[in-house]
């Protein structure tokens, strides 16, 4: 299987308003367009997840996460440019993308993904991409694609065949900047 036709077939199921099953540069992700909020809802069924427990996205790069959050914080740039792993910042006004993807406090985690397969999605997309954890809600967070529970696997719309036998690093940093200047860090 080739990396650029796996590529095309997630964009496919994606732009029908599916959800995919994919490796992220932490653990392995389930996803969807960020502004189909049908297929957010998708999401959050099969998570067994309440709607109130808001998921992060993925952007290819600064400039499209500037074309999704109002005013990233000047420090958001430092935060990501040092960061030793992979950093999710959650942003005070997310623009452009569904409402049921934004948390009640009119927030959202982002996190500007390294990861090739997942930056050439992004970029295809045109737009950010769901990620959450390919579980279901309250259990344990799957360390390989192997403890991925036939759930979750039987209820994506498309399992993208890449590092499978790959074990996932950890999930990631998480901090919380406000408009305000307040930084607080949620998870190490």
């Amino acid at each position: 299987m080739d990396f650029n036709e796996e590529i095309n077939n997630a964009l496919k199921v994606i732009k029908r308003g599916g959800i995919i099953l994919y490796p992220t540069d932490t653990v392995w992700g389930i996803g969807c367009d960020s502004t189909n909020a049908d297929a957010i809802d998708k999401i959050y069924r099969l998570k067994k997840r309440s709607e109130t427990k808001a998921m992060i996205c993925l952007v290819s790069d600064f400039k499209m996460l500037n074309q999704f959050v109002e005013e990233v914080p000047e420090v958001a740039y430092d935060i990501l440019k040092y960061a030793a792993k992979p950093t999710t910042i959650i942003y005070d006004k997310p623009i452009r993308v569904a409402e049921n993807l934004v948390g009640e406090d009119n927030t959202l985690g982002i996190r500007v993904t390294k990861d090739e397969f997942c930056q050439k999605l992004i970029r295809k997309m045109k737009r950010p991409l769901v990620s959450t954890s390919a579980n279901i809600s309250g259990e344990p967070t799957p360390e390989s694609f192997h403890e991925i529970s036939p759930e979750i696997l039987k209820g994506v719309d498309y399992v993208v065949n890449l590092q499978q036998s790959k074990k996932t690093a950890k999930p990631s940093a998480i901090i919380k900047l406000s408009n305000d200047g307040k930084v607080q860090v949620i998870r190490k």
